[in-house]
């Protein structure tokens, strides 16, 4: 069994990032700037938007952190995504979410300049990556197929099962695994929460990708042997033997399905890193884009 170690491989992706910035440096070029707007204090928020800028640090790319309050208006967060589509000095940004239920996210996210929609989320980036035209891929489906591709996953003519249909992973992830790509050329399954008899799918799956959002819903017994599995989830279970009151899960219950495996991503220290290792590699595109 192969641990797919998503820390090495995105800190991989960053050294090389970091070397084509300082290239364009030495060159006179103006370096990337990513810009992220958080709406409120959710603490998972806050620790994703701070990763990322120490991240833009690292690498020697600018960043801007927009911090706004819970009570922000919906008007006041169109307002500030205006400027920043109209910002030449930016080259893309995200508006994390969550945002406060006063807000909708919808509307928000479409308010995004495609041009600098790093997150990939826009409808125009959807269609785009949809037709396999270029675009920006959702970052984490991204960060995915860069895992399988770095490890010599073989994925053609592989049945992939994706457990989940959400717009940020599931989705895109089964068009994205069925395209003609190294990381592609897949069979795809979409199974979901209200898939009946949801195991008679995952047991014949090649690949899983468990991105259902219920902690350890992936057992052992619902896998074959050899399988591959990205596990996606991420959530804070209790557990008093932590010094810290939890553990970090995934949708897959390791200790069981591990045994099983050719091929696991750990949570945490998989998929997570390669998340924003991805949303760089997008602004980086960004960048190029708007030089050209």
């Amino acid at each position: 069994m192969t641990i797919l170690d998503g820390k090495k491989v995105s800190n991989d992706i960053k050294d090389e990032i970091a070397e084509q910035v300082s290239v364009m440096k030495s060159n006179g070029e103006k370096v990337p700037h990513l810009a992220a707007v958080l709406v409120g204090t959710d603490g998972a928020s806050m620790t994703y938007v701070g990763a990322k800028v120490k991240a833009c640090e690292r690498i020697g790319f600018d960043s801007t952190l927009i911090d706004l309050p819970e009570e922000t208006t919906e008007e006041e967060l169109l307002n500030h995504i205006d400027n920043l589509n109209n910002d030449d000095d930016i080259d893309g940004f995200i508006v994390q979410l969550p945002l406060p239920k006063h807000i909708d996210e919808q509307k928000v996210l479409m308010a995004v300049d495609p041009d600098k929609d790093v997150d990939g989320f826009h409808p125009t980036n959807v269609g785009r990556m949809t037709l396999d035209l270029p675009s920006f891929l959702p970052a984490t489906p991204f960060g995915i197929l860069e895992l399988l591709e770095r490890y010599n996953v073989e994925t053609s003519g592989k049945h992939v099962v994706v457990m989940g249909r959400s717009h940020i992973v599931g989705r895109p992830m089964s068009i994205l695994m069925s395209q003609k790509r190294k990381a592609g050329n897949a069979t795809v399954t979409v199974v979901h929460s209200r898939t009946q008899n949801l195991a008679e799918f995952t047991l014949e799956a090649d690949i899983v990708v468990a991105a259902i959002g219920i902690s350890e819903f992936l057992t052992g017994d619902m896998v074959k042997d050899g399988v591959v599995i990205i596990d996606v989830g991420i959530t804070r279970v209790l557990d008093e033997t932590k010094k810290r009151g939890y553990r970090l899960a995934g949708d897959v219950d390791f200790e069981s399905v591990s045994k099983k495996a050719s091929y696991i991503t750990p949570v945490p220290g998989g998929v997570g890193p390669m998340t924003i290792a991805m949303l760089l590699k997008n602004t980086l595109l960004a960048r190029e884009m708007r030089s050209k």
